[in-house]
């Protein structure tokens, strides 16, 4: 009996990060995730490791544990990832430049983004807080300060990708191209960061993610849209890696923290939460992700044992 497989006819384009040994490649792949049977995956999915330029006083415990030693140093935080947990990739959230926050300007936080930038080896994701105007100005430095470094830049919105843009083609970086879970919204963005010039293989897609429980299904579902048209629908535009920074929504929902003693139903509150951000990391896999941004080096170690086992 003949095995059924789907004929893809498209491609997504590869995008590298970073230089040097260290350097990673994304996409690349023309079937779905994980359907080696179906096509070639040059590139298997991998973890990026969350750092903060601040310290994260809004994490749960169970997430501050693991670096409890180096939480005010995002520099020997990031060389913990990295020679501890065997980080090969890290996002760098620029937290402290949050208007609603401590509001520090580009030139405060350029100092410790040219150490990050100068001691680090592996790539680097910087993560801007969001904030259209803040995020321009911010994400405009980091390009400059990580000139050579091949780094990528986010989130990069409809309303400062002409600002970022411009200093990631001087500077030769990778754009994070972000936009509400909607397809044409991600198309229409991905036109005109290619019609400002940015060359295709410096483009990746955010797709703005839901944890579990909240909004995951129809994440999963439109992401799954992303991929089908980009590979066996022939457009082009949406064949791009997609990025998903999921720690972020999984670790700020009520259920990672309500304390065990509350519920017994709910289990013990470090697994609960860990197994929280392992499921949603590994659906967004599923879903077509290529990096996944993880918080916990135990749902790390989860999801690259799946991985290995998957690819």
């Amino acid at each position: 009996m003949e095995e059924l497989k789907l004929k893809y006819t498209g491609k997504i384009r590869e995008v590298e990060i970073g230089s040097g040994d260290k350097k990673i490649k994304i996409g690349g792949e023309t079937p779905l995730n994980f359907h080696s049977f179906e096509g070639e995956i040059p590139n298997p999915p991998l973890i990026s490791f969350e750092i903060w330029d601040s310290i994260p006083e809004e994490w749960p415990e169970t997430c501050l544990l693991p670096y409890k030693d180096v939480i005010d140093d995002p520099l020997n935080w990031a060389k913990k990832c990295m020679n501890e947990y065997g980080a090969k990739c890290l996002t760098v959230f620029l937290s402290s430049t949050d208007p609603n926050g401590m509001n520090k300007s580009a030139d405060e936080v350029r100092p410790i983004v040219e150490k990050i930038v100068e001691e680090i080896e592996v790539p680097l994701i910087f993560w801007g807080t969001g904030n259209v105007e803040k995020d321009a100005g911010v994400l405009k430095m980091v390009c400059e300060v990580a000139s050579g470094k091949n780094v990528a830049v986010g989130p990069v919105v409809d309303r400062n990708y002409k600002q970022i843009g411009a200093n990631a083609i001087a500077y030769k970086q990778v754009i994070v191209a972000s936009t509400p879970i909607d397809i044409n919204l991600a198309k229409q963005l991905n036109i005109l960061l290619l019609e400002l010039g940015i060359p295709e293989n410096r483009i990746i897609m955010d797709p703005t993610v839901g944890a579990l429980g909240y909004g995951i299904e129809y994440t999963y579902s439109v992401m799954e849209r992303n991929r089908i048209a980009g590979l066996l629908q022939g457009d082009d535009k949406l064949a791009f890696p997609i990025f998903c920074y999921l720690s972020k929504e999984v670790w700020k929902i009520k259920e990672v923290s309500i304390p065990e003693g509350i519920d017994g139903k709910l289990g013990r509150e470090k697994e609960r939460g860990i197994m929280f951000e392992g499921i949603t990391a590994a659906l967004l896999l599923l879903a077509g992700a290529d990096i996944v941004v993880i918080r916990h080096p135990e749902t790390a170690k989860l999801i690259n044992q799946l991985i290995d086992e998957m690819k």
